[in-house]
């Protein structure tokens, strides 16, 4: 699939399956313009249901990953009556939803600060890997806005938890590397050079299972998270079970499997 060309996003396919996603705006710390939000969404939408894209990831140019909203936009706000500025906030949230949305499993490899809009952006993807030079705040409640922007207030409890996410929310204050592992709002940290292969192996580890599985997994946890019961979860993953076990990589993974060798899927 030929995906359109972006100003401020750099497309790439590092690998079989990846799609990489690069904020490249690296003199601004990938700061957002109110264009690249639009871009994004228009991204997303263009890569959904592309079988050659199984896993994205998202990172930034140069020292950041994303610096939140660029300056020049965020004085624009202050001229934006209240009407002009939800609708604004609407969309400029919908790059969070597109990437939430995404059936393929979205990874945020940061390399940098992840502040205020590039923070939320990082919690929409489904994992995030962390250089050791990253930091991330909820930057809104400090220019006195709520803690809540892009998602942040439903994303980060279900990340971190309910007590960890209102301090952040609430104080806007920091989280480095160390401390984002420990409170799971990471699941790795490596050294700088080592960010991108080591998002790529995690891509690679995703790739190797069937696409189906991996795209009802994705819907399941995300579904789930919602769901009022346990009993309605489970209705849920039997029906995926069900489903997946009529498909053609099922039996070529069992097949695999007694063989000892890697199953090749062809999503079918």
């Amino acid at each position: 699939m030929t995906l359109p060309s972006f100003e401020h996003l750099l497309v790439e396919r590092p690998a079989d399956g990846v799609l990489q996603v690069t904020l490249d705006r690296a003199a601004k710390y990938n700061a957002l313009t109110f264009g690249m939000f639009d871009d994004l969404t228009t991204l997303c939408h263009a890569v959904e249901g592309d079988p050659e894209v199984r896993v994205v990831v998202l990172t930034g140019s140069g020292p950041g990953f994303c610096a939140g909203l660029d300056l020049e936009a965020v004085g624009a706000l202050l001229e934006m009556s209240p009407y002009e500025f939800l609708r604004g906030q609407e969309k400029w949230a919908g790059a969070s939803l597109a990437l939430a949305r995404l059936t393929a499993p979205v990874i945020a490899a940061v390399n940098g600060p992840a502040a205020g809009a590039g923070f939320s952006l990082a919690l929409a993807c489904d994992l995030r890997v962390a250089s050791t030079a990253a930091r991330f705040n909820a930057a809104f409640i400090r220019v006195g806005l709520t803690g809540g922007d892009m998602g942040s207030s439903w994303l980060l409890p279900r990340i971190v938890g309910l007590g960890v996410a209102n301090e952040l929310l609430l104080t806007g204050r920091f989280v480095l590397p160390d401390e984002a592992q420990r409170i799971g709002l990471v699941n790795r940290v490596c050294e700088p050079d080592e960010l991108l292969p080591a998002a790529l192996e995690l891509a690679a580890a995703i790739i190797a299972n069937s696409p189906l599985g991996v795209r009802l997994t994705k819907q399941a946890v995300r579904a789930n998270l919602g769901a009022a019961s346990l009993d309605l979860g489970i209705e849920l993953e039997n029906r995926n079970q069900a489903l997946t076990a009529q498909t053609q990589d099922m039996r070529e993974a069992l097949t695999a499997f007694l063989e000892r060798r890697n199953p090749v899927f062809t999503g079918r």
